[in-house]
């Protein structure tokens, strides 16, 4: 069989081409990043065959729950968002931002930045392309990019997946971020049983896919394609209604039920660190024992973190209430004010894996519930 012309937007890729679309991912230099089992979740690691992938596996989630279980089929790409997205690859947690050495003629710096990795991301979901679109509007389009992060995102190769399977804490409908993909990709799976219906998002992508063997797409698979995003879509049950969202937070800034939030918070900082578009960052110097290297690090921080806010010899918000009201605050309102979107794509996994099961979409219904 040859490779179909690439004369529609749409092929057809059989199941057992996946592993060639691997292997010619690897072949033009990408470290391929995507969905694997470990730590009994799906992570994103490092990628090098079909066999890496959790094959027959879904996950189960609720507020304060995670739980990977067998499906009964071999599917793979059946499950929700897990612990990790895409920025701990674009976004690292820490990354060496310069070193000093001392010698015989004083301290001399140097620049520690490496060129960066040539990413392939694999499996990527219609809500973590728009979280990666808020991070190019925070990271790289603004008056001051983050040199390290355009590199990175810049050669990164992205093949996205249209979610079949949401998770329980997903709200990405009320966002307007999925659970189909509508941009921002290189490639678009389908996932069938018997294959893949691909849409090529860029020349990039259509060049990718001539290495490997498809078909054109015929109509009853764009029929079961249609109907899969469907019933992605009926499948979501929570939402976040948006209208008026910054108005009315911003509004209550002193409601009560941050008091109430804040008995159940651990300011554990799980919701920032899993969130794909939170970037607040903090720096340490690191010296080695004897004195004569220095290394300055950029390392992920959070808002839940008292000190955080240590400004002018003083704590700003040392009350778990404040930390929370300025997490939410921040992701639903104010972001706006700073970047023209929302912070949240409603991706659930702040109420996922929060340990306490706080759910944002509760808290802001609470408060809407009791506005003046």
């Amino acid at each position: 069989m040859t490779a179909a012309k690439r004369d529609d937007s749409r092929v057809f890729l059989p199941k057992v081409a996946l592993d060639a679309l691997i292997r010619a991912i690897l072949d033009r230099g990408y470290e391929l990043i995507g969905p694997t089992v470990a730590d009994g979740a799906i992570i994103y690691d490092h990628i090098t065959s079909v066999e890496d992938l959790p094959q027959g596996w879904t996950d189960l989630q609720q507020p304060g729950h995670y739980e990977l279980v067998k499906r009964d089929d071999d599917r793979w790409f059946s499950y929700a968002v897990g612990p990790h997205s895409w920025k701990r690859h674009l976004f690292p947690p820490w990354i060496t931002m310069f070193t000093a050495e001392r010698g015989e003629n004083g301290w001399a710096y140097h620049d520690a930045t490496k060129e960066p990795p040539r990413y392939a991301f694999l499996g990527v979901r219609a809500c973590e392309l728009a979280a990666i679109a808020v991070q190019d509007r925070t990271l790289r389009d603004g008056d001051y990019a983050d040199a390290n992060y355009v590199a990175r995102r810049e050669r990164a190769l992205l093949i996205a997946v249209h979610c079949a399977e949401p998770a329980a804490t997903c709200f990405c409908t009320s966002m307007k971020t999925g659970p189909s993909c509508t941009s921002g990709f290189d490639l678009a799976l389908t996932e069938l049983d018997d294959g893949f219906v691909v849409d090529i998002g860029t020349p990039r992508g259509g060049e990718l896919l001539s290495a490997v063997e498809s078909r054109p797409v015929t109509k009853p698979q764009r029929r079961q394609a249609t109907e899969t995003h469907k019933q992605a879509v009926d499948k979501i049950e929570r939402r976040l209604p948006t209208e008026g969202l910054r108005e009315l937070l911003m509004a209550n800034l002193e409601h009560p039920q941050w008091e109430a939030v804040a008995e159940r918070c651990l300011s554990c900082a799980n919701c920032t660190m899993v969130c794909p578009t939170c970037f607040c960052v903090s720096f340490d110097e690191v010296s080695d024992l004897r004195g004569e290297r220095v290394e300055r690090r950029r390392k992920w921080d959070s808002c839940f973190d008292t000190e955080f806010s240590y400004m002018n010899g003083g704590i700003v918000r040392d009350q778990i209430r404040w930390r929370y009201r300025q997490w939410l605050t921040h992701k639903l309102s104010t972001w706006h004010d700073q970047f023209g979107v929302s912070g949240c794509v409603g991706c659930g996994r702040c109420i996922t894996w929060c340990p306490v099961g706080i759910d944002l979409t509760a808290e802001v219904a609470a408060i809407r519930e009791q506005a003046p």
